[in-house]
C-alpha cells in the first residue's frame, strides 16, 4: 500500500463555480493499484499556493505520490509545471513523455499538455491534465509503472513487482 494526495488547481473550483470531477477518477484509479488517499486540496491557479500545498504534500505529509490535476495548458493563469519545478529535486521526464505520446494516439492536442513529472525527497509529483477525460488517458498511460517507481524512489531498487494487466 502506498500513500498518495490529490491537488486540484482551478481558480473555478476553488471558488465553488465549478465541481471537481477529474479528481473522484484520480482516486479511483489509483485504489485499483493499493493506494491510499490520505490528502485532497483545492488550490486558484496561484504558484504560491501550489508550491505550499505541494510542499506541505511531500516534506510534512510524507505521502509517496502528489497527482495534480490542472493548470498544465496554455493559459495565461496554467503554472503547475512552474510551481512543481521551483520545489522539485529530480526531473522524472519518461512519465509525462509517456503520457504525451498514449494521448497523442487520441488527439494531436495532447501535445499542448505541459504537465511534468518530479520527485522532492521520496515523493513522486505528476502533474494530470485539468479535463476528466485527460486525467484518465493520461494515468491510465502511466498506472502499471508507478508501483515500480515508487520502489525505486525509496531506494528499494528494481525488485519485480506485479503488475495488473486488467486496467482498462
Amino acid at each position: 500500500m502506498f500513500k498518495f494526495a490529490v491537488l486540484t488547481i482551478s481558480d473555478r473550483c476553488s471558488r465553488g463555480e465549478a465541481k471537481d470531477e477529474s479528481s473522484k477518477i484520480i482516486v479511483d484509479l489509483l485504489k485499483n493499484i493499493n493506494g491510499e488517499n490520505i490528502r485532497y486540496g483545492i488550490v486558484p491557479d496561484e504558484a504560491d499556493l501550489i508550491k505550499e500545498k505541494l510542499v506541505y504534500y511531500c516534506d510534512e505529509l510524507k505521502v509517496d505520490l502528489v497527482l495534480t490535476t490542472g493548470g498544465t495548458g496554455l493559459g495565461p493563469r496554467d503554472v503547475t509545471p512552474e510551481a512543481t519545478k521551483q520545489i522539485m529535486q529530480k526531473m522524472v521526464p519518461g512519465i509525462s513523455e509517456l503520457m504525451r505520446l498514449e494521448g497523442l494516439k487520441k488527439t494531436k492536442k495532447a501535445v499542448l499538455s505541459r504537465g511534468i513529472s518530479a520527485i522532492r525527497g521520496s515523493s513522486i509529483i505528476i502533474n494530470l491534465p485539468g479535463s476528466p477525460k485527460g486525467v484518465k488517458e493520461s494515468l491510465m498511460a502511466v498506472l502499471d509503472i508507478i508501483p515500480h517507481a515508487l520502489n525505486m524512489v525509496k531506494g528499494k531498487g528494481h525488485n519485480n513487482i506485479p503488475q495488473r494487466t486488467d486496467m482498462e
